[in-house]
């Protein structure tokens, strides 16, 4: 019997896996009985026979044998005299199969065909892929590093499928080589020219929600539940968490004992800082756990307008705002309030200070009296303050404060 072979044309079908037998061998039906619709007008009396093991496929052509001249149907009925050319013991009115040769369809509607089938291939893998990962949104997966570029990382996962991790979805100081094996989560799935992209992230919130999930049983089993993550890339985390069993230490569970289930997770994040602290909706306490490693003296709190003035004494101001002011942006984050830092005069020690009013002779007043208004009435209490922080907190132009920090810094350098 004579037969074509697909599997050279059409090999891309037996890889893509997640196709189902049923479907594919439903699409090669599709696109050939189409060809025979082209040719004969109907595919009533055709059969089409896929071995999708081997690639081989037959068209069967059933017809019924009937008298010469009787022939109401040509696509339905031949005549005996026809017939017995073919096998000369044949009757009248026995069913006739035949195998139609695909070549006398001609080269030109092959190739269309195989066009259209690939076609379809390429749509059924397309929306096996977007199924495959479309479920798996925040999940975290491993994949191996194929290609790194300037904007973005190309990955491959087990199945070889292409997997992209862009520039802004990898914390600052990720370096990444070929063949190297890493773990992000999924983002998102995206259509992009027509073709389904696979986005990952080792900056999202659900990435460190997902590591506390796999080193802490505790999250996973659901005794205790994150209420809450901020995140700033390779710098610093905070993560609110709530118990909901009264023997369980919420944040002993998630550091580890010595810091043993932290550690591992720092390690994933480049060394980001990770402050995990008991979730309460006593918004003072938590503004207070928010501002962590700092230590509060006191606070006041404007509930309607969400702010809070939280005042700590001088050596903890720079701990409060944190580095480049990462501590006190992802504690408003947190809690969802703007939050001012002010240095706390009361129970001041003797450390060595200058009045800003001794410096009316180089300051101007009206710039001493702003300075005064945010809290700042000593020189180092002027100082503890980033100028990217008085920029914000004050009306100052930034030339005006880099003046009166130089002015302040070379007072204090001679003494």
């Amino acid at each position: 019997m004579a037969s074509i072979n697909l599997i050279e044309s059409f090999q891309d079908f037996k890889e893509a896996e997640n196709i189902d037998r049923p479907t594919l061998m439903k699409v090669l039906e599709d696109v050939f009985k189409t060809l025979l619709r082209k040719k004969y007008g109907s595919d009533d009396n055709f059969d089409v026979i896929v071995n999708t093991e081997k690639g081989d496929l037959e068209i069967m052509r059933h017809r019924t044998i009937v008298e010469d001249g009787a022939v109401e149907d040509p696509l339905a009925e031949i005549e005996y005299s026809e017939a017995i050319k073919l096998a000369p013991d044949f009757e009248v009115g026995e069913d006739l199969y035949e195998e139609v040769d695909i070549h006398d369809f001609g080269r030109r509607a092959i190739l269309a065909a195989k066009q259209t089938l690939a076609s379809r291939i390429g749509d059924l893998k397309k929306n096996a892929l977007i199924k495959k990962y479309g479920d798996r949104v925040g999940e975290i997966i491993s994949a191996e590093v194929y290609q790194v570029w300037k904007k973005e990382v190309l990955l491959l996962d087990e199945d070889g499928n292409e997997i992209i991790l862009p520039k802004s979805e990898q914390i600052p100081s990720d370096y990444f080589k070929k063949g190297e094996n890493i773990r992000a989560v999924i983002k998102k799935v995206e259509m992009r020219n027509n073709n389904p992209v696979i986005v990952l992230s080792r900056t999202h919130s659900s990435f460190l929600a997902k590591l506390l999930e796999i080193e802490v049983p505790e999250i996973f089993d659901g005794l205790i539940s994150i209420k809450k993550i901020v995140r700033e890339p390779g710098e610093r985390a905070k993560v609110a968490v709530e118990s909901y069993d009264d023997r369980i230490d919420p944040v002993g569970a998630c550091v580890g004992m010595k810091g043993s289930r932290i550690h591992g997770i720092v390690r994933e994040l480049k060394n980001e800082n990770i402050d995990v602290i008991n979730w309460t909706t006593n918004t003072q306490l938590l503004l207070q756990r928010s501002l962590t490693p700092a230590k509060i003296s006191r606070m006041n709190l404007d509930n309607d307008r969400m702010t809070a003035e939280v005042f700590v004494s001088p050596e903890q101001v720079s701990l409060a705002i944190g580095k480049r002011g990462v501590n006190i942006k992802l504690a408003e984050e947190l809690t969802g309030y703007d939050i001012d830092i002010y240095r706390d005069n009361e129970g001041e020690g003797d450390e060595y200070d200058i009045d800003l009013d001794e410096f009316s002779d180089e300051i101007e007043p009206w710039v001493i009296e702003e300075l005064k208004r945010i809290g700042c009435d000593t020189g180092r209490s002027v100082l503890a303050l980033s100028a990217a922080e008085l920029e914000r907190r004050t009306d100052l132009e930034k030339e005006t404060i880099e003046d009166l920090r130089k002015v302040l810094e070379e007072e204090f350098s001679r003494n």
